[in-house]
């Protein structure tokens, strides 16, 4: 009978929602979200809306425009790294446009596995409940499947050609996509045995000294790497300069406007997408802000499009509509890149456990107590199945996504009925895959000036989490221990290449070692991470940092018992 009264209800309720002005528009400010603001008016800063609780009743429409938000929001850092990928590897337009395409439906799938927090055995969950923790393709992954390739097409396992003048250029090699996605399949299982250990456990072995000196290295790496490349023209074989072959200038000699890597039209047309994104902060409104990143892409495109810098060709061999498995990679194990891959996945988890914090401060949730561990333990475990099953889509690992807390600041929404809008937004943009087309068509430069300063943005994530730790003197030995090796290999990135140069004619294993070595050494955010946690692990504590530590723990038990452990249904 209760369930009967409970569904007319929801039916009633549903009705409600979808015949009333009340239930499409509510009383929320929309002029707020939607004009610009002056940043010297006084009106600037009395200006709010209300604040949505995750489970709070919600307009229909405003539903809709926040879940707009934080899927455009998240649009570049998701076609980010395919677009890389394809670029590393000179893949065909073909198969990029079908790779950011997968990218983005494979995000929206396990965004939604995210945000659910599902209840499994023994206490514990799948997923955090949180709408900011959204999944996207991991910056961690982009940085060591570079190194990855790289070693493929030193070992011979992809080819190059070498022209007459020594210049050396990569032919295509989908199979190394295929290798890294299988490697990473297999590796996905480490992060899910970390989501099963103690919260404290987790705690100790990546405090917040380690993960924002990992947080930090990745986003320097990024910017040196792929960001300030493609805003010179391009991170392929023309930076170079080659005096002959196809990457004499950027992106190719077959390009609408070909140029020289590094000349001035190409700077300038990324610094007006670098600008653009300053403007819409200075002036924007809270929707425009929130999407920023965006607006500097669609400027410098229309700028990039009426002085002849982009080709169209991408757009139309792109099919009209598209989904997972249109194109398939033959999936395989790469063994020098176990390693790394699994090192990866260790920094997956201790990304995750300060993004799910920074998100739950952001949604007024708990941030200690039985109900907050288990989101970590959720989100880690989505985490680490989200990396088994991106590799099934034919995307490198999908981690939790941290960027759209902005979003949730600004705007004060933490609704799960925006992340669902958000989550079917991005399986839209993904179907169709002229979307995906226009993506690929974007120029070097315009895209390097906004990557640039997206993973300008990631670095100063780690500096943020850096800034809340109380350093003693062991803590800042071991984070210039750490920091030694990683700004080493930021700075001169072939310093470990050459470490096993002097070992005659090693056997196939032995090589693969080498390889998987070399390539952990060779990434910054691995080399700091990985001499971070052995130091902070190996170096006793001093006494005041024992006694801190020991009085935290003691707190958390207290406060463990304060708050009994709710239902994620009864929350509003």
């Amino acid at each position: 009978m209760s369930s009967t009264l409970s569904s007319s209800a929801r039916l009633s309720r549903i009705k409600e929602k979808v015949t009333t002005k009340a239930g499409w528009f509510g009383g929320y400010d929309y002029s707020w979200l939607c004009l610009p603001t002056m940043p010297f008016l006084r009106s600037y800063h009395t200006r709010s809306p209300p604040f949505y609780a995750l489970d709070a009743d919600m307009p229909l429409i405003l539903a809709a425009a926040s879940g707009l938000q934080h899927a455009l929001a998240m649009l570049a850092g998701l076609i980010t790294p395919p677009i890389i990928f394809a670029s590393a590897l000179n893949l065909d337009s073909q198969t990029s446009s079908y790779m950011i395409s997968a990218s983005l439906i494979g995000s929206g799938i396990l965004s939604l596995v995210q945000m659910s927090r599902i209840r499994l055995f023994g206490g514990h969950y799948l997923g955090t409940g949180l709408i900011s923790v959204v999944v996207g393709t991991s910056f961690s992954a982009l940085s060591t499947a570079n190194a990855i390739f790289d070693a493929m097409y030193r070992d011979g396992t992809c080819s190059s050609v070498i022209a007459q003048d020594g210049t050396v250029t990569r032919s295509p090699c989908p199979d190394a996509y295929g290798k890294v996605l299988g490697t990473s399949l297999i590796c996905s299982f480490l992060e899910i045995f970390l989501s099963f250990l103690p919260h404290r456990v987790l705690k100790r072995l990546f405090p917040p000294m380690i993960t924002g000196t990992v947080v930090l290295m990745i986003g320097a790496s990024l910017v040196g790497d792929s960001g300030a490349p493609n805003w010179a023209g391009g991170a392929n074989d023309c930076q170079s300069r080659p005096t002959s072959g196809i990457f004499q200038l950027c992106p190719t000699i077959f390009a609408p406007r070909p140029l020289p890597w590094g000349s001035p039209e190409f700077i300038g047309l990324g610094f007006l997408s670098f600008l653009s994104i300053i403007l819409t902060e200075l002036f924007g409104s809270p929707f425009l802000k929130n999407i920023s990143v965006i607006v500097g892409l669609a400027v410098g495109c229309i700028v990039a499009g009426a002085t002849g810098y982009i080709d169209g060709s991408s757009i139309t061999s792109a099919p009209a509509i598209t989904f997972l498995w249109v194109h398939t990679f033959k999936i395989s194990v790469y063994p020098p890149a176990i390693l790394p891959m699994l090192a990866v996945y260790v920094s997956l988890a201790m990304e995750a456990i300060g993004d799910i914090t920074a998100s739950a401060e952001v949604s007024r949730v708990e941030v200690q107590g039985e109900e907050f561990d288990s989101r970590i333990q959720g989100g880690i475990l989505s985490d680490g199945i989200g990396g088994f099953f991106s590799a099934l889509f034919t995307v490198t690992p999908l981690s939790i996504f941290a960027q759209n807390n902005g979003v949730i600041a600004i705007t004060r929404c933490a609704n799960r009925a925006a992340g669902r809008w958000c989550c079917f937004f991005l399986i839209l943009f993904g179907v169709l895959g002229k979307i995906s087309g226009a993506f690929l068509a974007i120029p070097n430069p315009v895209l390097g000036g906004v990557t640039t300063f997206l993973f300008a943005s990631v670095a100063v994530s780690g500096l943020r989490v850096l800034s809340l730790v109380s350093f003693t003197r062991r803590d800042r030995f071991v984070l210039a221990a750490a920091l030694s090796f990683g700004f080493a290999d930021l700075l001169q990135p072939e310093v470990f290449t050459h470490l096993f140069d002097g070992v005659n004619n090693p056997n196939s294993g032995l090589e693969g070692l080498f390889n998987s070595i070399t390539i952990v050494l060779s990434t910054p955010f691995l080399a700091a991470g990985l001499i971070g946690v052995i130091l902070n692990l190996v170096l006793p504590q001093e006494r005041e940092e024992r006694i801190v530590e020991a009085v935290s723990e003691e707190l958390d038990l207290e406060e463990q018992k304060k708050v009994p452990a709710s239902s994620e249904d009864s929350r509003v």
